[in-house]
């Protein structure tokens, strides 16, 4: 019988993209939009 383990990962707070980690390093930029701000939200221009 098989079982749900959550499991640690990341999520690109500008593209939504969700991915697990190879290491235990944090990541420097998401690996799909490649942005290096991908753990802080964009802020408004206003």
């Amino acid at each position: 019988m098989a079982k749900k383990v959550p499991v640690m990962g990341y999520r690109c707070e500008r593209c939504g993209h969700e991915w697990l980690p190879r290491n235990s390093d944090v990541p420097k930029v998401c690996p799909k939009c490649k942005s290096p701000y991908w753990d802080r939200p964009r802020q408004n221009k206003n």
